[in-house]
């Protein structure tokens, strides 16, 4: 009897370790995902500037849609590779997140 009461006491102590480890995991995770998001942000709003910049000087319609469409085409590619950049921050910070737990299932079958 005494020995199932230390087996689950030994067992919440590894899975309490095992949850801080993955919580410390999901923080890192987090914070990476907003120094990047806050990256993109800052240089989608200096490029978006440039480009009202550059649409006061234009000298005629043409130009205007010219630097419109070189404007788009460059935000839509950033964009692109911004949400592939996130999506591999979040695939590997839930990789991290579950990396703890696995010997704890290992140990349990």
């Amino acid at each position: 009897m005494t020995r199932s009461f230390d087996d689950a006491g030994t067992f919440g102590k590894r899975f309490l370790d095992t949850s801080l480890d993955s919580l410390n995991s999901v923080s890192q995770g987090t914070q990476a995902i907003g120094a990047e998001a806050s990256d993109y942000a800052a240089r989608a709003i200096e490029a978006g500037s440039e480009t009202v910049a550059r649409l006061m000087a234009a000298t005629s319609v043409e130009t205007a849609a010219q630097i419109q469409a070189d404007y788009l085409t460059q935000a839509y590619r950033g964009f692109v590779s911004e949400a592939t950049r996130l999506g591999g921050l979040y695939a590997d910070m839930a990789r991290d997140a579950y990396r703890p737990f696995e010997s704890i299932v290992v140990r349990t079958k």
